[in-house]
């Protein structure tokens, strides 16, 4: 009887470590069903930016003449592809086709190590502003965990860049090129960022608890930060390979 009951624990063990793995697989690919989903459901309300095949309407900030990509950008593997050759000033992309005030963003990324970029939105193109942050709320995407400088909260991947500290779980970390989902839901009553499926950031735009963060923060000399209710979505190269795929949007 006890040799049995050993057994039956054993089995019990075995089953129960399997039931994990399926787990932790069902957890890493959640976000994507839920894109597929709403994908089906939605497909109408959907819009892509970027679908793989090429770069149509993308462009470098303020160069509002150009028809194409930067020679910091390429189209590769149906991905869309930033080279490394940008910096803190200079690099960065937009979609100039349209505006977007209120609106659900989703796209895929991955990066190389110890690699930075972003995603901008309501990003305003002046000769008074050398890059979109200047202007616009950026989305933060970093190798959190091989970045070779002290990463604070609000630098940290998923945050509100400079505004707002990212609540994102190790667990939801995917090792330094594998592929990530985002999503960034903008309405003047709420914003929510995602990362794999995770809340990261919520917070109410233009409240008085957003001014005063401003006011007392990174942005405190960027008059012009966060202004504006409509604008591009751009694309930030910090200096590092970044691949972007599946780009879309929908408005609220």
């Amino acid at each position: 009887m006890k040799k049995i009951i050993v057994n039956v624990i054993f089995v019990a063990s075995l089953m129960a470590c399997k039931n994990a793995d399926e787990n932790k697989g069902k957890e890493a690919v959640i976000d994507e069903k839920q894109n597929a989903e709403d994908t089906a459901s939605n497909k109408e309300e959907w819009q892509y930016l970027f679908d793989g095949k090429n770069a149509d309407g993308w462009r470098g900030y303020n160069d509002t003449n150009a028809q194409e990509l930067p020679q910091g950008w390429v189209v590769e593997d149906e991905t869309l592809k930033s080279l490394g050759k940008g910096g803190d000033i200079g690099g960065d992309i937009v979609y100039g086709e349209e505006e977007f005030g209120e609106f659900e963003l989703y796209l895929e990324w991955k990066i190389s190590p110890e690699g930075n970029s972003g995603i901008f939105y309501h990003v305003v193109e002046d000769e008074a502003y050398a890059a979109p942050y200047f202007v616009a709320p950026e989305y933060q995407i970093i190798d959190q965990k091989g970045f070779p400088h002290e990463l604070k909260p609000k630098n940290s991947i998923g945050a509100d860049y400079g505004m707002y500290a990212s609540d994102y779980d190790e667990k939801d970390l995917r090792p330094v090129g594998e592929w990530n989902t985002t999503r960034i839901r903008f309405t003047e009553e709420k914003v929510t960022y995602w990362l794999n499926g995770q809340k990261t950031v919520e917070f109410e735009p233009w409240s008085e608890e957003w001014k005063q963060r401003k006011r007392e923060g990174k942005w405190k000399d960027y008059p012009d930060y966060a202004k504006a209710k409509s604008g591009f979505i751009g694309l930030q190269d910090h200096g590092s390979f970044t691949w972007f795929r599946n780009i879309k949007i929908r408005k609220l």
